[in-house]
């Protein structure tokens, strides 16, 4: 039921969010750069919560093959119209959740997840998909907001604005939590950054090796 009301409301706002900024640009290219440090350009990746397809497109080039995935379908068909538009054949779009992709143990290289973690009801459970989906060394390549970080001002207002249907549902954890759990599936932190160009960050940029 969680699941299909988050698939609803990302639907309803794929819309809107498509036309949105960038907030951080500086912060964002940050992330695009030490995430493309970590490809050689030989990888087969996949991209949960891709949302409207932005940073798989502009990861593309520098993989063999990215299939990006979000929980929305309204989402996946604007980044399907931005892939045809881009001309980028390497890049494939689908739904799908980690918890429940349906491709085969060790299908991939890299696995990304970008404002993803935060957003899933059963962390545990995504994890351990990612660590199935991923080859043996192969890469988790996250950058997660961590609410129990961030303003408590913040975790107020999720509440209340998920009451009136402008908010999903968001868990609340520290970036310890988050690194344990990610080591309890079977991950090793290999970087750990923060990329936010101004203010207090506290959305951790997390490379993750697959044990």
């Amino acid at each position: 039921m969680r699941t299909a009301n988050a698939a609803r409301f990302w639907d309803r706002t794929a819309r809107k969010y498509a036309a949105s900024g960038i907030s951080d640009m500086a912060g964002y290219e940050r992330t695009l750069a030490r995430t493309r440090h970590h490809l050689r350009g030989d990888e087969t990746a996949i991209e949960f919560g891709c949302g409207t397809g932005t940073t798989a497109l502009k990861l593309a080039p520098f993989l063999r093959h990215i299939l990006a995935t979000d929980i929305s379908g309204g989402m996946i068909a604007i980044a399907r119209e931005r892939a045809a538009a881009a001309g980028h054949a390497n890049a494939a779009f689908e739904v799908a959740t980690p918890d429940a992709a349906p491709w085969p143990d060790a299908s991939f290289d890299v696995v990304l997840g970008f404002n993803l973690l935060h957003l899933v009801a059963n962390r545990e459970a995504a994890l351990r998909g990612i660590h199935r989906l991923l080859q043996p060394g192969g890469l988790f390549i996250s950058k997660t907001p961590c609410l129990k970080e961030m303003n408590p001002l913040v975790r107020i207002a999720v509440p209340v604005m998920q009451v009136i249907g402008k908010a999903p549902y968001v868990a609340s954890f520290s970036v310890a939590e988050l690194e344990r759990a990610m080591a309890a599936v079977g991950f090793d932190i290999i970087e750990r950054a923060y990329h936010a160009s101004r203010g207090r960050d506290a959305r951790p940029f997390l490379v993750a090796r697959k044990r």
